[in-house]
Formats: structure tokens, C-alpha cells, sequence
């Protein structure tokens, strides 16, 4: 089974949509929804930031170049926060599950894209 060579974007796209439900549900108050802010910092900023790094690599290219590949990183980093492992513990777990797996597809696929191309140029 080859593997397309927009998985990296497609990936990429569903994290953006996944922040920016979440954010709206944030804003709308609609449950469950995550809460405004944390002892770190707000969520609004922190979806924003998040986004704005998944576009980022988006539009330059996950795969690209060195930036590419940093701004995935980072972006996978920043979607953790939010869908992470530790997201299995939360008690609103039963109701936001969909969500965190699918976000761990996502965060699965550019992990091993990233990894398949590391072993790539380094075998080359």
C-alpha cells in the first residue's frame, strides 16, 4: 500500500480543522469544550498559535525543507498539548474521544512521514 504524497497536508488540515472546532466551541460555550484558560496560559491565544503553525507548514511544505520539517515538529508539538496522551485521563474523555483519536492519526501520519523521510536523505 504506497502512501499518497499529500498525506503530510491532508494530516496537516485535519489538525487545523480540530483546533478551530475547538475553538469555536470555546467560544460558543457549546460542551464540551475546553476551558478558557489554563494555569500557562489562555486557550484562544494558544489555538492560535497552534494553527497558525500547522498552516504554516502547510504552506511552505511539511516535507520541503529544514523549515518545513521544524515548523511539523512544532506543530505536532502544540497539537499534543491539546490531543495528547494525557487526554485519556480527562474526565470529559467519553465525549471528546473522536476528536483526540483522530488527531492522533494525524499526529501518526506526519510522525512517520517525518521519519520516512529523515531515513530517506540519509540513506541517499
Amino acid at each position: 500500500m504506497t502512501e499518497s504524497p499529500r498525506s503530510p497536508q491532508a494530516a496537516l488540515a485535519v489538525l487545523i480543522i480540530l483546533h478551530l472546532l475547538m475553538l469555536v466551541t470555546l467560544l460558543a460555550g457549546v460542551a464540551p469544550h475546553p476551558p478558557a484558560q489554563i494555569p500557562l496560559f489562555g486557550m484562544a491565544p494558544f489555538f492560535a498559535a497552534t494553527v497558525s503553525a500547522l498552516a504554516a507548514a502547510m504552506l511552505i511544505g511539511p516535507l520541503e525543507s529544514r523549515t518545513g520539517r521544524g515548523l511539523t515538529v512544532l506543530a505536532i508539538l502544540l497539537s499534543l498539548v491539546s490531543f495528547g496522551p494525557h487526554k485519556v485521563v480527562d474526565p470529559a474523555f467519553p465525549l471528546i474521544w473522536p476528536a483526540v483519536v483522530t488527531a492522533w492519526g494525524a499526529v501518526g501520519c506526519l510522525v512517520l512521514t517525518l521519519f520516512q523521510t529523515r531515513r530517506g536523505r540519509e540513506g541517499s
